[in-house]
């Protein structure tokens, strides 16, 4: 009786069990035939970014929903891989697909803790999971989970899941894979980090955001800990390595830039050239992008517009804080510090603080991460009148106060402010037209606005060496004399009403040669030349630069700049004049790979030299660049020749009212135009002239470009008589002082007799409306 009373509970549960094993045998007959395909897997295609690089192949710029560089599991350095192994999977490579261990481990766990739930999923699970399945917690899904594990199993090797899953999975910042998740918090490569850092990674499959170490480091760290304590117990790490990755500090990265080259706006420029040929697969499909841009180059360009806007911001006086955010007593919690300064971005070196302490002698800071600074001396000089008592309450610097810092070049801290102003620089060879830098502006975090390319501003005095070089075609010569003296144009002359245009320096020479004119950039001679060979006759000239005719209309204005140009089209002109004539186009990509390293697009650009690129007579090219030379020797860009070149050539410009400011300058291998204004045109202030505002951010980049690079001279051509003249008359004599440069055909009149070919003085023909 009593074994019958034994037995039949024994023979339920045996009947039951069977019953459900058949059950779950005849659900895995019926649902192991339905189970999706391992296309997706067998040929493993990931969701790669579109990645802009420098010419030397450092990354610039990366765009796509996912972040991923993928690696090939021999590449995953072992340290990484025991660090997933002891996270996720310690028993990967004994298990077929599902591990009955764990799984009997966990459900253990569960039952006997009653807390929270512990989960038994392989990594092969979790790559069934990613690919196939949602992440539902059901029993129909974990079994599909479990019947999918088997099924890769058979279909691939260990390896081969392991490295999809390092590629694969999620790890916060919009980081896939722990290839772009190294570089992302720690800006290494997944080959250069260290056993602390690895442990960090590993623990971020299971919640990437709960255990992200940007947003929440000190869950992150306890993670990290976990992960080091079972490498330590599964024997990979020794006492030692184990206490000292316990007690390493990780450099974790805060800054909104990663990339080691600031170049937003040109990796900008290639995403929209990008987005037009291959529309939204660009985001995902791997293509690397290889720049002309390079990294001495950029570097240089970069820190000279930076440097030069905040120059020009110094002369101009400080505005006051930012704001002002309400600050808990001292001694409290930083939390509302902290929130303060995360609504608020720095600008590279230019940081966001809040002030705890303010006196005319000290200024206490707080900085992001909870670093305390202290402002004093030099530092102050900047914000002193906003720390005296007399300081208007809404500018004044006091506790609350939102200021921006920066360390000066001794290291210690100063307080500055965030410009107003704008500025843009390009750089190209003119050559071939690879350009070589470009900045289109102070920061691009705060202003994608690409001042090189998409700003129409008005070039002043930087646009007189074309029309300039219009007149050398109408037969002037760098000794024509013209009058340089007030002038009154009629309404009929400017489109608009009367104009009483002025030099800048309201000083007045009266008859002076065409090349002292360029060199001092006097606005009635230009005007009087422009009258001269005729407005519509210049339009029409300007456009062999690849200037737009309907950009500059057929006025006397025109004379002085008073048409719109980028900075782009500058760099395109001057290149003229640079390489002797010959109209090049300036261009970024270099070429186009594919994620196999195919080559689809290779930049082959025409070079200077090439006869069906000429645009003006090589002669013209010639004496122009004799011209702009003393623009720089003796004339507005005087100063340029501090850096100890004779090679530079180039033209500063301001517009009416000191709206904007440039410098387009140049020497045979490397053409540089800088510029800067406000987005909302103003009057920059007094005396911020092209020579003041533009030039030394044209200098500092020149002066590490040219580094290095010997001086180089255009030769002279055919065509060219050197011819010695008076300087107060421009006629050729014999006792001359000054030497000048003659088209042959226009040697002055006194040496007609030993040239028989020589054509009109050009004085002669223009005499009348110039003096």
């Amino acid at each position: 009786m009593w074994l019958r009373l034994i037995a039949f509970p024994v023979l339920l549960l045996a009947g039951l069990g069977l019953i459900a094993g058949a059950l779950l045998g005849l659900m895995v007959l019926l649902a192991y035939p339905n189970l999706p395909t391992l296309d997706a897997l067998t040929d493993y295609r990931p969701k790669v970014p579109l990645r802009v690089y420098s010419a030397e192949g450092i990354l610039i710029g990366e765009f796509g929903e996912e972040r991923r560089s993928v690696v090939a599991i021999g590449e995953v350095p072992e340290l990484m891989k025991q660090a997933i192994l002891a996270a996720e999977d310690e028993r990967f490579y004994q298990h077929t697909g599902v591990d009955y261990q764990g799984v009997i481990r966990a459900a253990y766990s569960n039952l006997t803790t009653g807390g929270k739930r512990q989960g038994a999923s392989t990594i092969t699970m979790q790559v069934a999971r990613n690919f196939f399945l949602s992440s539902e917690k059901t029993l129909t899904r974990k079994l599909y989970e479990a019947l999918l594990a088997f099924k890769i199993e058979a279909s691939l090797s260990k390896d081969e899941i392991l490295q999809i899953y390092i590629n694969q999975i999620y790890l916060g910042q919009r980081a896939y894979g722990f290839a772009a998740a190294a570089q992302i918090y720690y800006g290494k490569a997944l080959k250069d980090i260290n056993v602390a850092e690895a442990a960090m990674l590993a623990g971020l499959p299971k919640a990437p955001s709960s255990f992200n170490p940007v947003v929440n480091p000190k869950r992150a760290k306890q993670r990290q800990i976990y992960v080091l304590r079972r490498m330590h117990e599964l024997g990979h790490l020794s006492d030692a390595q184990f206490a000292e990755a316990q007690k390493a500090q990780l450099a974790v990265k805060h800054e909104t830039n990663e990339y080691a080259l600031r170049a937003e706006y040109v990796a900008e420029m290639v995403r929209q050239v990008m987005y037009e040929r291959f529309a939204d697969d660009v985001y995902s499909k791997g293509y690397r992008i290889y720049t002309t841009i390079t990294k001495a180059d950029q570097e240089a360009a970069y820190a000279a517009l930076r440097r030069g806007v905040l120059d020009y911001d110094k002369r101009h006086g400080y505005r006051g804080p930012e704001g002002y955010v309400e600050l808990p007593p001292e001694g409290q919690p930083d939390e509302a510090l902290e929130e303060a300064l995360s609504e608020e971005s720095d600008s590279d070196d230019l940081l966001a603080a809040v002030v705890l302490e303010a006196s005319p002698r000290q200024v206490r800071a707080y900085r992001r991460g909870g670093e305390l600074v202290s402002i004093a001396g030099e530092g102050l000089k900047f914000a002193q009148k906003m720390l005296d008592d007399k300081a208007a309450p809404n500018k004044k610097i006091r506790r609350g106060a939102l200021i921006r810092i920066q360390k000066d070049e001794k290291h210690n801290w100063q307080i500055l402010q965030l410009p107003e102003a704008e500025a843009a620089l390009v750089a190209v060879n003119p050559i071939d037209g690879s350009v070589r830098a470009l900045v289109g502006g102070f920061d691009f975090n705060r202003n994608k606005y690409n001042h090189v390319t998409q700003a129409w501003r008005q070039p002043g005095s930087s646009f007189k060496p074309f029309i300039y070089s219009a007149a050398l075609e109408k037969g002037f010569t760098p000794a024509t004399i013209i009058n340089d003296a007030p002038v009154v144009v009629d309404a009929a002359q400017t489109g608009g009403q009367t104009w009483e245009p002025r030099n800048y320096d309201g000083k007045y020479e009266g008859p002076i040669r065409l090349r002292t004119g360029l060199a001092k950039s006097k606005n009635m001679v230009s005007i009087r030349v422009l009258q001269a060979i005729g407005p519509e006759y210049a339009q029409d000239y300007i456009t062999r630069f690849g200037f737009d005719a309907d950009k500059h209309p057929p006025y006397l204005t025109m004379a002085l700049g008073a048409g719109s140009v980028t900075p782009w089209q500058m760099a395109r002109g001057y290149s003229v004049f640079a390489n002797g004539g010959y109209r090049i186009e300036p261009y970024v990509v270099q070429r186009i790979v594919d994620d196999r390293g195919n080559i689809l697009a290779q930049a082959q650009p025409p070079r200077a030299g090439d006869e069906s690129l000429r645009v003006i007579d090589a002669r013209n090219a010639f004496v122009m660049d004799s011209m702009m030379h003393d623009v720089v020797r003796y004339g507005t860009a005087a100063r340029a020749m501090s850096l100890g070149r004779k090679d530079l050539a180039g033209k500063t410009g301001t517009t009416n009212d000191l709206v904007d400011a440039w410098f387009a300058g140049y020497q045979p291998t490397l053409v540089a135009i800088a510029w800067i204004g406000f987005d909302q045109p103003r009057k920059l202030g007094n005396n911020e002239t092209g020579s003041v505002a533009a030039l030394p951010i044209w200098m500092s980049y020149a002066s590490k470009a040219l580094q290095g690079v010997d001086e180089m001279f255009q030769e002279v051509p055919d065509g060219i008589t050197s011819v010695s003249v008076n300087p107060d008359t421009g006629q050729a004599a014999s006792d001359g002082k000054l030497i000048e440069y003659f088209y042959r055909e226009n040697i002055p009149a006194a040496q007609k007799r030993d040239a028989p070919d020589a054509g009109t003085h050009s004085a002669e023909k223009v005499k009348s409306p110039l003096l």
